[in-house]
């Protein structure tokens, strides 16, 4: 968007008015860029379910899919595969490898989301204590002995520190993204030290280490289960932030102007905020918290898709899917037997990535 045909620059993802020839370029470049991203995460799924301590072909992989597709032999068929080699694909390793990409997806929207509304560059789909709320809504139901109620008591966790984060961001006036910043920040700490006190209190043998792997982020425990309901968050979800993909837009130069383009501004706030809310919980509830990937990702993809979220939306989603895939691989087998949780291997990867994005960002939203 511009004024008197002058490009104007506002928070991350602010975008310009440009010749007509140069979107035309940056189009073709982000067709290109998609269709790429797209096929190097259907073949790098396909590879990694094929590596394990069993030997996995990758004519295997992909006869065992269509297998249960229905559209190839299974079972006793004659070219059927073997029934121990179709159960490590289909019951093991193709859910824990789809999941990640759904929530590798998930968190990278997340963040480019939150980016936007809240205009801060350094902002994640954690800022607002989503992800504390969610490890505190695990840690009980786990201490209790309730473990299969996990995913729906991180989901709850929060979405109830979402309502506190906001109801104490709008104690004093209108929601503000500093606002809602520092209520995350006090609600994440506040979860984050009853989490400590349960932990302290009561953890021990068995439900220790399954904390533990949850917090620091996992999708060892990835069931078809896992695949639908973070799948099901993305697709309703992430389907309607990219409709909205226009008012992200506008949200990059500020309330003032997004209201001048006939946006309710706090109505569409606290949506996307909900929305985001709703797709974080459901990616935590199957993974723990993953950290990085909404962070880097978007920074990452916009040098590709341009600020415009209409590009940068499914960009992102798909890149995001492609580095947690490679990252929660690096983590089952760099250390083979033993396994990292993928949170570890996202943070070593993450945190030098970062350095040099702020090394090399010159926008004045980083200074």
């Amino acid at each position: 968007m511009a004024t008197g045909g002058v490009t104007r620059e506002a928070g991350p993802g602010a975008p310009g008015r440009v010749p007509r020839t140069a979107r035309s370029l940056a189009h073709a470049r982000f067709v290109l860029a998609l269709a790429l991203a797209v096929i190097t995460l259907v073949l790098v799924v396909m590879l990694a379910v094929t590596i394990g301590p069993a030997n996995v072909a990758l004519g295997q992989v992909s006869g065992s899919i269509l297998g249960h597709l229905g559209l190839g032999p299974s079972g006793a068929e004659a070219g059927a595969v073997p029934l121990l080699i179709d159960s490590i694909v289909w019951e093991l390793r193709l859910p824990r490898v789809l999941t990640a990409a759904i929530v590798g997806a998930g968190l990278a929207i997340s963040g480019a989301v939150m980016q936007s509304v809240t205009r801060n560059p350094l902002a994640d789909p954690y800022l607002l204590g989503l992800s504390s709320g969610a490890s505190l809504g695990a840690v009980c139901v786990v201490i209790l002995g309730v473990g299969f109620a996990l995913p729906a008591a991180a989901f709850l966790g929060a979405l109830l520190a979402l309502f506190a984060t906001l109801s104490i961001a709008r104690v004093g006036g209108t929601i503000t993204p500093a606002r809602a910043v520092l209520a995350g920040l006090a609600i994440a700490q506040l979860a984050g030290a009853g989490t400590s006190f349960i932990i302290f209190w009561s953890a021990k043998g068995d439900s220790y280490r399954e904390i533990l792997n949850w917090l620091l982020g996992s999708v060892a425990g990835a069931t078809w289960e896992s695949v639908i309901i973070s799948g099901t968050a993305l697709a309703l979800v992430g389907t309607g932030v990219v409709l909205a993909a226009t008012r992200l837009d506008a949200f990059a130069f500020g309330d003032t102007a997004a209201a001048s383009l006939g946006i309710n501004v706090n109505a569409t706030r606290w949506a996307l905020l909900g929305s985001v809310a709703l797709l974080t919980g459901a990616m935590v509830a199957v993974s723990g918290a993953i950290g990085f990937v909404g962070l880097i990702l978007p920074h990452l993809v916009r040098g590709l898709s341009g600020p415009g979220h209409r590009r940068l939306l499914p960009l992102v989603a798909v890149c995001g899917a492609l580095f947690l895939v490679v990252a929660d691989t690096l983590a089952r087998t760099i250390f083979d037997p033993r396994e990292l949780p993928v949170g570890i291997i996202t943070a070593f990867i993450g945190v030098p990535v970062f350095i040099v994005l702020i090394k090399r960002k010159k926008s004045s939203a980083w200074s």
